[in-house]
């Protein structure tokens, strides 16, 4: 297929997709030599809805006009603003609403809900995690055995990567819980491997480790937005996640939490507690005894950052606009499209890794013409304005977000990519 093919192909694309108007509501980075960008890092941070600068507004307004009495007065009221996100976490994350909260960042909540739920005994004190786990993920881990007086090095359990699919397999970590299941209190795995794109069968993962008497949280950082979930009924004990990725909420943005419901309307043993997970009935009574907020709001331990929420829930609103199944749709078909025009254009220069039947919408490229040097090659997209990410050693990373990108972005991508290709191969 010749370059002038697969962009009329994108074209042709981008006018029946009924997904295409949301494009027009975000903000793209700037031109530069007069190239416009081809955004596709939504997997690191997403694009600012311009709605969001409304919703800010609509916060700094209410600030200057009520001061403190934008705690109760006013169109979205402070003290249940973070409600506002309940919905739409519950949608995404295919939860009861009572199971999902808006709060704090991503790793912060690992801790509290590691908190809570890592309660190790003499006979079964391990934690198993991925070989290739995000550096944070390991770092709370880590620092939660050392919390119990326990050595990482005898208690944390690696499943480990396939050395040459680059995928965990399933039968591996059977082997990991028919050996050890008995000792590990609990399993902390991602929805969605950052490194390999790779989506985890969370469903199965939970039915083994529960079969074993371990519990199962899951970090799903990569995979809230990007692929539909079903946190309820998959029946995993807690998971967190961040809202800055596909969510679209901004850098540092307030991050989310689950708890599944069998878990709620008791305290547990370690549970960190705050003043905002008070009843809000009884909470300006300033009583000495904690009255336990209902289902998760209980674990809130302060009050939110409003104007770090306020893009959050613009964000929301946006995908509950669209509608999930459209979304989601719309992701296989783009993915799909990249993974063509790749075998098509530099199947010999470039390796797809994220394995098509276990994908969301990024794919996670390895350079494999041996005339190349991967990061010279990726400076070299750099360079022609193409923002995508680097991952250590040798990964680029390139994610299509339905609610914002088109066909139209997938072809441009794949013409600088084959320009750079034969410029750096020359």
């Amino acid at each position: 297929m010749t370059q002038t093919d697969y962009k009329q192909l994108a074209r042709d694309l981008d006018r029946e997709d009924p997904l295409a108007p949301f494009r027009q509501r975000f903000t793209f980075p700037d031109s530069i030599n007069g190239l416009d960008p081809v955004y596709l890092c939504g997997n690191s941070l997403g694009l600012q809805p311009k709605d969001a600068i409304e919703y800010v507004n609509e916060v700094q307004d209410a600030w200057a006009r009520y001061a403190v009495r934008g705690h109760f007065h006013g169109t979205r009221p402070w003290t249940r603003y973070h409600s506002l996100a309940t919905p739409g976490f519950a949608a995404l994350t295919g939860a009861q609403h009572r199971e999902v909260i808006a709060m704090n960042a991503l790793t912060v909540n690992l801790q509290l809900l590691l908190s809570a739920f890592y309660r190790p005994s003499a006979n079964r004190y391990k934690i198993l995690i991925e070989s290739a786990a995000f550096p944070s993920d390991r770092f709370a881990v880590e620092s939660q055995l050392r919390a119990h007086d326990i050595d990482p090095a005898e208690a944390l359990i690696e499943w480990p990567l396939n050395s040459q699919t680059r995928r965990l397999d399933l039968d591996a970590l059977q082997c990991i819980l028919e050996a050890d299941g008995d000792r590990i209190s609990l399993l902390l795995l991602p929805g969605i491997q950052y490194y390999s794109g790779e989506v985890l069968p969370m469903a199965e993962i939970v039915r083994l480790a529960h079969k074993y008497g371990c519990l199962v949280g899951f970090d799903l950082a990569h995979a809230i937005g990007n692929i539909p979930l079903e946190m309820h009924d998959w029946g995993a004990d807690f998971a967190a996640w961040c809202s800055y990725k596909y969510l679209n909420a901004g850098p540092g943005a307030v991050g989310g939490a689950f708890v599944h419901t069998r878990h709620l309307d008791r305290l547990h043993d370690g549970q960190l507690l705050g003043w905002w997970g008070n009843d809000q009935g009884s909470r300006f009574q300033m009583g000495r005894d904690f009255d336990p907020a209902p289902g998760i709001e209980a674990w809130q331990l302060s009050n939110p950052p409003i104007l770090a929420l306020a893009p959050l829930i613009a964000s929301l609103n946006l995908f509950a606009e669209a509608g999930l199944d459209a979304l989601f749709a719309k992701s296989r078909r783009l993915t799909d499209f990249l993974a063509s025009l790749l075998h098509s254009e530099a199947a010999h220069d470039v390796r797809i890794i994220t394995p098509e039947q276990a994908r969301g919408c990024q794919l996670s490229l390895t350079v494999t013409n041996p005339k190349l040097e991967p990061k010279a090659f990726f400076a070299s997209l750099e360079a022609q304005n193409v923002i995508v990410d680097w991952r250590e050693p040798d990964v680029i990373r390139v994610a299509p977000a339905p609610l914002y990108n088109s066909f139209g972005d997938v072809a441009e991508f794949v013409s600088r990519l084959r320009h750079a290709l034969d410029t750096q191969s020359a």
